[in-house]
């Protein structure tokens, strides 16, 4: 599958990367259009989902128009090759693997990979690293961001893990060029329950604290 390349303005209208793990066929391809509509626009399947491939095959037929649709907990060459496969138009890796980020800069896909101290990251980001993804942040909170950048500037990152409504605009303003949000971005609650209208007025207001001012 040749998939559409990933769309950086369209991740910029709203710098969050949603990750979808452990939610099924159904509920995601139910739940893609409400995110669409609520101002989201990019958005992972990881690879220990269920079915992964499968859906990231089948959501980008169906709602792919409008959205960034990538793969997570990318750790091996199998599993990036699985998902190119299916048309994954970025990748998501929880750790270093210098296979995986080579092979992303060698196929210009762009490539998200997990690090924590400045060395790692740093490490990534000169492998060819898209951004990178600082995992798990909960533990380094957004004062880490703000002296991270302050040496290394140029250095896009997009923390991962913990971030909430309540902290998401701290991240931004000490300078995250975007943010991964798991369980709190994709409520299994009102998932299971279909509560599209709260779950869209949710994925709202997670979209309006990703915007300058910063609320």
């Amino acid at each position: 599958m040749n998939p559409k390349p990933f769309s950086w303005p369209l991740f910029k209208q709203a710098p969050i990367v949603g990750i979808c793990r452990g939610i099924s066929f159904e509920e995601v391809d139910e739940l893609l259009p409400v995110y669409k509509d609520a101002g989201l626009t990019t958005i992972e399947i990881t690879m220990n989902t269920p079915d992964a491939t499968r859906i990231i095959q089948h959501s980008l037929a169906a709602h792919g128009n409008g959205l960034n649709i990538g793969a997570g907990t990318v750790c091996t060459l199998a599993d990036l090759d699985n998902a190119l496969a299916a048309g994954a138009q970025f990748i998501v890796t929880p750790i270093i693997s210098k296979k995986v980020i080579k092979a992303c800069v060698a196929r210009n896909v762009p490539i998200f990979p997990g690090a924590f101290t400045p060395t790692e990251i740093y490490k990534a980001w000169q492998l060819g690293a898209s951004m990178v993804k600082i995992y798990p942040a909960t533990s380094l909170g957004s004062s880490y961001i703000k002296d991270l950048k302050a040496p290394l500037n140029h250095l896009k990152v997009l923390p991962t893990g913990g971030i909430s409504q309540d902290n998401i605009a701290s991240f931004f303003k000490a300078g995250a060029d975007g943010v991964g949000i798991g369980s709190h971005l994709l409520d299994t609650t009102l998932i299971r329950q279909k509560n599209w209208a709260q779950l869209k007025a949710h994925f709202q207001h997670f979209g309006q604290k990703s915007r300058p001012p910063f609320a």
